[in-house]
């Protein structure tokens, strides 16, 4: 089976979908373009199935250059059988390829290879293919300038079966399953470190299946390494069984080399060199590679929470094209405030005092309602870090006091705006702004459009992610790269008011393309058609193919670029208006004449119907969104601390992120609650993801609080009874292991609030 074979298998679709893409891939299309624009030659393969083939094909190529390099090797040896050469060509992972290689791997000097220098491994293979020699007797055949006695050379013929034994591909992948499907991993507590390491309290003496453990438990086990709280060990049988006694593991290498306790005089040394071997030398490298395993597996799944995540957010609906206040909250150093317009235009920059120490109410009042009149703004964006709650009181008395404006306040997330305010992007955006107050324009304008302004920021430093700093940050970064690559492509950008940052993810363009276009804006102004793109430097016919259908130009001269319609479908569109005996203007949004139009009339060699059916959706409603209609979550008065917060009461929160054991909801305490995935509905909950997405306003009930650790324990089921509980019977129970509620007693919840942000 070749790749392009086994992918199709894999996704389970035609070969030839597969080809197509591959095909498209290697000529430098991207992912978006293949799965907006070329459904026809993929077999309308979607952009999750593309992002799986691209990286199983990387995988797989890179497993077909390693073969040839291992076949060369093998054949240099002189040592390549026909039968390696098939069982290598029929290695399917890197795993099974290695143990292929393995006895063939030129290594360094070995006591096996030094062994065999000395002439030892006839005396190997004598005693293993004749137990009934007396290994003592025959080994002293074998003694030379370089082996003294019969123990020496018992020594190297050992060595020389240990390596044999590790080598044998066959063995290997059976011993390597059998650990996977029975082991577990076990962790202790490391003496010493019981009182620094509280937070890893459940791991102090844990044992769970190595099959089944959930990611994130491996994730905080190895953490509890690393931080040197926690030692790791994997087991592969109980602790009592007595050491004398052959595990299954043993019996296994035993019987793939006919080794058998028959009171023959070599059997117990076999024996012995069989539990060597295993003990010793196969599982030490086995649990490297559970552990391994386990590492990868949670790194995937982190990593895909943290990238489902992140789309959810980048594809938050957005609040609008309105003039917007922004307000980044402080405290002492002041709440600093930025009014942008309704393209995200900075228009006005100050700094406020309402809180201690000045306490200037009355006076931040005047200087908003100011700016609110003076610029006719429309919406308040309040960031929701330190003393929100306060600021957004402030608000709420600024629109009370200006009834007539129709103002609107929301609290939105500020995770990242300092990371932003503090780059290199905003210092070459606002050169003359104070760091502080850049904060505040973000703010402002991730609500106007979230997607717009949160390209700008590292999505790493996003804040969506479970155990982000652990994971291969090479794969996270890829990732996540991929996921807003996918989203900005997916809503598309006005090419005239787009920022470079946002340009620079559009299918076929990159940083350099990306400021070219906004260079040639600024020197010629707005742009009026698709074509004149192709007048930017450096954007030539490839790239303007891959980006022009993501790029909308918004009353220019030609109607349809200001839809996803690629410009290579503009004869076809044509056609459609010469049917409809329609102007553009008059055919666009014009759903009675749309539905009129019979979709296979106009199929051709190169356009088919999935084509046609696009172009028809895009014609009645150009240019729409995919991304939800805006609605924000309402806190209630009086709850703007964890301390005010009651078993039994019922709040309205945003979905702040989603892990696999649950969703964190802010609910306006500066203390994000968590939702554990049993408290999300009233059926079984696999994955809270069927419930719930980041973004989400939600209906919760408080079930518990820990002041003392700033934990918030929420339920989605509101019939639920709470019971209330003092923070010293709380401490208490948990210190002794015992249930309060299923939530905050379940492992996943405590390890959970260890890391709830604190803000």
């Amino acid at each position: 089976m070749n790749i392009t074979e086994k992918i199709a298998s894999e996704l389970n679709v035609p070969t030839k979908s597969v080809q197509s893409a591959i095909d498209l891939l290697d000529d430098g299309a991207t992912v978006p373009f293949i799965a907006r624009y070329r459904k026809e030659v993929t077999g309308g393969l979607d952009d999750t199935q593309l992002r799986t083939l691209l990286e199983r094909l990387h995988y797989l190529r890179e497993l077909q250059d390693r073969k040839q390099t291992v076949l060369s090797s093998i054949e240099e040896q002189g040592k390549l059988s026909e039968e390696l050469k098939q069982a290598i060509d029929a290695a399917d992972n890197k795993t099974l390829l290695e143990d292929l290689y393995l006895p063939y791997k030129p290594k360094r000097r070995t006591k096996a290879q030094i062994a065999r220098e000395h002439g030892l491994l006839p005396l190997a293979e004598a005693l293993l293919s004749q137990p009934e020699l007396n290994p003592e007797v025959v080994a002293t055949e074998y003694l030379s300038e370089h082996v003294s006695d019969a123990k020496a050379a018992l020594d190297g013929a050992r060595a020389i079966l240990m390596e044999k034994f590790a080598e044998e591909a066959e063995l290997m992948g059976m011993l390597r399953d059998k650990l996977w499907r029975e082991g577990q991993i076990h962790t202790t507590v490391i003496a010493g470190q019981e009182g620094a390491g509280e937070k890893f309290k459940d791991y102090f003496d844990h044992v769970e299946s190595l099959h089944s453990i959930p990611s994130h438990r491996v994730l905080a086990m190895l953490r509890g390494r690393n931080e040197g709280i926690l030692a790791i060990n994997v087991q592969y049988q109980a602790d009592d069984t007595p050491i004398t006694e052959q595990s299954a593991y043993e019996q296994l290498i035993a019987a793939q080399f006919s080794i058998a306790d028959l009171g023959r005089p070599a059997d117990r040394w076999l024996r012995d060199t069989v539990r060597l071997s295993w003990r010793a030398k196969i599982f030490l490298s086995l649990e490297l590679e559970a552990l391994t395993r386990l590492k990868e597996a949670a790194d995937q799944a982190a990593i895909s929470v943290f990238a489902q995540n992140l789309k959810d957010l980048l594809l938050a609906a957005p609040a609008g094209r309105l003039t917007t206040l922004g307000l980044d909250p402080g405290i002492r150093t002041g709440v600093k405030v930025a009014v942008v317009d309704d393209t995200g235009k900075l228009l006005e920059t100050t700094t406020i005092y309402p809180h201690q120490p000045r306490n200037d109410w009355q006076g931040s009042l005047a200087v908003l309602a100011q700016l609110v009149l003076r610029h006719q703004v429309q919406l308040i964006a309040i960031g929701n870090g330190t003393a929100s709650r306060e600021t957004d009181k402030l608000a709420a008395e600024l629109i009370r006091s200006l009834p007539q404006q129709g103002l609107q306040k929301i609290v939105v997330s500020e995770a990242g705006a300092s990371v932003y305010s503090a780059s290199a992007l905003a210092a070459k955006e606002f050169p003359d702004l104070d760091v502080s107050l850049r904060g505040a324009v973000s703010i402002a304008r991730r609500l106007q459009d979230p997607l717009a302004e949160l390209v700008k920021i590292d999505p790493k430093s996003i804040g969506v992610g479970q155990y982000q700093h652990d994971v291969n940050q090479t794969q996270l970064a890829k990732s996540l790269d991929a996921v807003v690559e996918d989203c900005v492509n997916a809503v598309g950008v006005d090419v005239n008011t787009a920022s470079a940052p946002l340009l620079a993810r559009i299918s076929g363009l990159n940083t350099t393309l990306a400021n070219n276009i906004v260079s040639y804006r600024d020197s010629h102004g707005a742009f009026t058609n698709r074509q004149t793109l192709l007048k930017v430097p450096r954007l030539g016919e490839k790239t303007f193919e891959q980006a022009a259908g993501f790029l909308r130009i918004q009353g220019g001269d030609e109607p349809l670029d200001a839809s996803a319609v690629h410009p290579e479908s503009y004869p076809v569109v044509s056609r459609m208006l010469a049917t409809a005996h329609l102007h553009a203007t008059e055919l666009i949004g014009n759903r009675q004449a749309i539905k009129a139009l019979n979709p296979s009339d106009y199929i051709q060699t190169n356009v088919g119907l999935p084509t046609i059916l696009d172009i028809l959706a895009e014609l009645e409603k150009p240019g729409r969104d995919p991304r939800g209609e805006f609605h924000t979550a309402t806190f209630a008065e009086g709850v703007e601390d964890i301390k005010d917060l009651q078993p039994g009461m019922e709040l309205e929160g945003v979905v702040s992120n989603v892990a696999a054991f649950g969703a964190f909801v802010d609910i306006g305490v500066h203390q994000d609650g968590l939702v554990h995935v049993s408290a999300m509905a009233d059926r079984y909950v696999s994955d809270p993801r069927e419930v719930v997405k980041a973004g989400d306003v939600v209906k919760v009930k408080v079930v518990e609080i820990d002041i003392a650790r700033r934990r918030i324990a929420l339920t989605m089921r509101l019939q639920d009874e709470t019971k209330p509980s003092s923070d010293r019977q709380k401490v208490k129970a948990q210190r002794s292991n015992k249930t309060l509620q299923p939530n905050l007693a379940n492992n996943a919840m405590a390890e959970a609030f260890s890391r709830l942000k604190n803000r």
